[in-house]
């Protein structure tokens, strides 16, 4: 089998062209594709990234429909060989097994966060149970950059998919250009699961005391433009750091304040996801109902 998103066949893939008679679904998925092609990996925020993840289940929908029309399985079935095959099925595999790690990583991190939250809610109860939340989310995060590392460090050893072929004149040119624009929008929501800034403080576990304890209200520091999972490291690393003995609730609300947008956020993301990992399914059941037809 071909490695994902391989060119081999690219001047074979010249040949299998849209058709002739346009369709609806083709210029609605030209636009969306104008729309949603990425400025710079790793500058969206969250919310962006959302919006992106919305956009392309939408595409991926039009793209299944144009699928289905008899004149692109004629085209397919006649001209795709099996390399070209490959690549567009492996591609969409890669796709699959990214989303699922974004995934897993956004499920995981909305379990601690919301442990943290109700532990918080209870401080006034045992400080130990407080200081080992506080320790999982933090091995949470460790664990969840360590996974996004090895996934994007393995997918800079495939090629990217919205590199192959710019011109959208060809049903493979099509397929690879929303590939590449899923993959980037993946990567970016990569990056920024993966903001850890925290990690220094992890033996710091005697200040938690401080916290339940102290009584003094003191302010926060201003915060620099951080989407929602920096802006949580930032709050949980200002409590840890913060070693005078005096009060922190200002501090512990806002940290609250903080996970409680995370978790909306996560869930907002988890939904988006869900939806693009069955455009995908379907997109390849699809391909492959064609191709082996």
């Amino acid at each position: 089998m071909s490695s994902p998103l391989n060119t081999a066949a690219c001047s074979h893939a010249r040949s299998i062209s849209l058709p002739s008679r346009s369709h609806p679904t083709i210029p609605q998925i030209q636009e969306l594709v104008v729309q949603l092609r990425p400025v710079e990996t790793t500058s969206l925020s969250l919310s962006e990234i959302k919006c992106k993840l919305s956009g392309l289940g939408d595409l991926l929908d039009y793209f299944d429909k144009f699928l289905l029309l008899p004149q692109t399985q004629q085209a397919l079935s006649r001209d795709c060989n099996e390399k070209l095959a490959d690549e567009l099925l492996d591609g969409l595999l890669l796709l699959l097994d990214v989303c699922g790690t974004a995934e897993d990583v956004l499920s995981e991190a909305k379990e601690h966060t919301q442990e943290l939250q109700s532990m918080l809610r209870r401080r006034r109860g045992d400080e130990f149970e407080l200081s080992k939340e506080v320790a999982e989310y933090l091995a949470s995060r460790k664990k969840a950059k360590k996974v996004i590392d090895k996934v994007l460090k393995d997918l800079k050893t495939k090629s990217n998919c919205s590199d192959k072929g710019n011109d959208n004149t060809t049903i493979v040119d099509m397929s690879r250009q929303i590939q590449g624009l899923i993959l980037s929008t993946l990567q970016s929501l990569l990056f920024c699961i993966s903001g850890l800034k925290t990690q220094s403080r992890l033996s710091s576990w005697t200040l938690v005391s401080n916290l339940m304890t102290s009584k003094h209200v003191a302010c926060g520091e201003e915060a620099m433009e951080r989407n929602e999972f920096e802006k949580v490291d930032a709050a949980l690393d200002t409590l840890l750091g913060h070693k005078a003995k005096k009060s922190c609730n200002l501090r512990i609300e806002n940290f609250r304040t903080e996970l409680g947008k995370l978790e909306m956020c996560i869930e907002d993301l988890e939904e988006e996801l869900e939806c693009l990992h069955r455009g995908l399914i379907k997109a390849r059941v699809s391909l492959l109902n064609i191709l082996n037809h």
